[in-house]
């Protein structure tokens, strides 16, 4: 008889298990293809769509797949028959067959330029003890030259600024207020508490990482040093909250809508959770050194992706998916080009202290409670749609959300034990944990961060229910004006 066909494998086994998506073998990795007729293109981000781009679609020429840098260039060696090796050459060398979608439903508003939108909106101050009120927007003229709209590239040419010498001070700001950071606390957070002192000040705790001193990959030895390094490595990786002022075309809410198409990308090529926060900050770091203009920030978004996976995955995916994603509105050569400038820009430094470290750290004192960690996930995600939370670390985040999920399920105290593995006492997850409450109890603004986790994957419940428990309990965080949108209060 012959053999009966092999069982199918699911890629996803459990939605805690972050790596469970990817560790697959590279074989199969080389041929997955993106269901680009399953993607919804976006109308909120429009790619640029001008005569001179239509007209030379045709005329760009192919780039060899071995002139990336991503995980096709090896080629692998096998060994058994006679006559010597044979070489197995990457089937991700080769463009895979992905077709065009050719129907756009548009599901959002466009973008337009700052200043465009006259009507006056509610201000409401965010709560938080890390909140930086943001001041007065400038006005601006929404008219740009016409050679500033047709450049090939981010680094042949910069926007014109507001003023030629705004983001060079700015610069030497930030540099001498870091400086200064090696004796004081921070300058862009001046309430935000000290990190290590909560957990220094924590008496009475139970150690946890001697339960793994026979297991060498948790290598519970120097977990502490470890994570000490992070948490000072976060100054040095917190971009400018107010990086909005110096901008001429962006404002915070265009920000959120390119930050949930990103999550909506990210979902589909199945990528690690580290790779869309190390995205996100790439993004802001390089718009707190870099004015950039409206039709080019889905190009900065996309290049973060980018070199994220490239950062963090095991098998990034081929420069020629981020093209078609983007409905082919950018080429490889603007991408490749744009990585090189973003990269430049951000002095190579990608050594960001990923929330999701912090957040298995803290789940450790919760005994890996799925539920309270996946509703801690979705919590902790709001701090890349929401800019109040960029004034703060990612383990101030990362703590902050389990204790609001764990006030949620009603999984008692925030104890000594959390407290010192979370780095933060009751007292100081309060603020950041009050902002979530107040992101969640408004209406839904980011219609793909909220789809991804009320999908089956995460429990059919971590958006639905954190939303209902958010708009029950509002009025006990102070927070009455739940019929404003994040929008209306930005």
């Amino acid at each position: 008889m012959p053999p009966g066909q092999p069982a199918r494998q699911r890629l996803v086994s459990n939605e805690n298990d972050e790596n469970s998506s990817t560790r697959i073998t590279r074989a199969k990795a080389a041929t997955l293809n993106v269901d680009e007729l399953a993607m919804p293109a976006k109308g909120a981000l429009l790619p640029k769509k001008s005569a001179v781009n239509a007209n030379n679609a045709g005329l760009q020429r192919k780039r060899a797949a071995l002139g990336d840098v991503s995980n096709v260039g090896k080629a692998d060696v096998v060994e058994g028959k006679k006559g010597g090796k044979v070489g197995l050459v990457s089937k991700a060398a080769h463009p895979t067959g992905i077709q065009k979608n050719t129907s756009r439903p548009a599901s959002r508003a466009a973008l337009v330029p700052k200043g465009t939108n006259i009507a006056t909106e509610s201000k409401r101050t965010g709560s938080g003890a890390g909140h930086l009120a943001a001041g007065p927007k400038r006005k601006v003229s929404s008219s740009t030259s016409a050679a500033n709209k047709e450049e090939p590239a981010l680094d042949e040419a910069e926007p014109v600024r507001k003023k030629a010498h705004t983001v060079t001070a700015d610069k030497e700001i930030r540099s001498d207020a870091r400086a200064e950071d090696k004796a004081t606390a921070p300058a862009v957070k001046t309430d935000e508490p000290k990190l290590g002192n909560a957990a220094a000040a924590v008496a009475g705790h139970v150690n946890l990482d001697d339960e793994d001193l026979d297991d060498p990959l948790m290598v519970s030895e120097y977990a502490t040093e470890i994570f000490e390094y992070l948490r000072d490595l976060e100054v040095s990786t917190i971009p400018n909250p107010q990086y909005m002022s110096h901008q001429d075309d962006l404002e915070w809410k265009t920000r959120g809508i390119l930050v949930d198409w990103l999550i909506e990308v990210h979902t589909r090529f199945h990528l690690l959770p580290e790779t869309l926060f190390l995205a996100v900050n790439i993004i802001d770091r390089f718009l707190s050194e870099k004015v950039v203009q409206l039709d080019r920030l889905q190009l900065v978004g996309i290049t973060a992706m980018f070199i994220a996976s490239k950062y963090e995955e095991v098998l990034s995916p081929h420069v020629e998916n981020f093209k078609r994603i983007t409905d082919n509105g950018f080429s490889e050569a603007e991408i490749l080009s744009a990585e090189r400038f973003v990269l430049s820009t951000l002095n190579y430094s990608l050594s960001y202290p990923n929330p999701m470290n912090f957040l298995r750290r803290v789940s450790k004192a919760d005994n890996y409670d799925i539920q309270s960690r996946t509703i801690g996930k979705y919590l902790m995600e709001i701090s890349l749609l929401d800019h109040r939370f960029m004034a703060y670390r990612p383990s101030h985040a990362a703590a902050a959300a389990i204790y609001l999920a764990r006030l949620m399920l009603d999984r008692g105290e925030w104890d000594k034990t959390l407290a010192y593995y979370a780095g933060y006492t009751e007292e100081e997850v309060e603020p950041v944990a009050e902002l979530m409450v107040d992101y969640l109890a408004r209406p839904v603004v980011h219609e793909a961060f909220f789809k991804k986790y009320a999908g089956k994957k995460f429990l059919k419940a971590a958006s639905i229910l954190a939303r209902q428990w958010a708009k029950k309990n509002a009025a006990l965080f102070g927070i009455l004006d739940t019929e404003l949108s994040l929008d209306q209060i930005s």
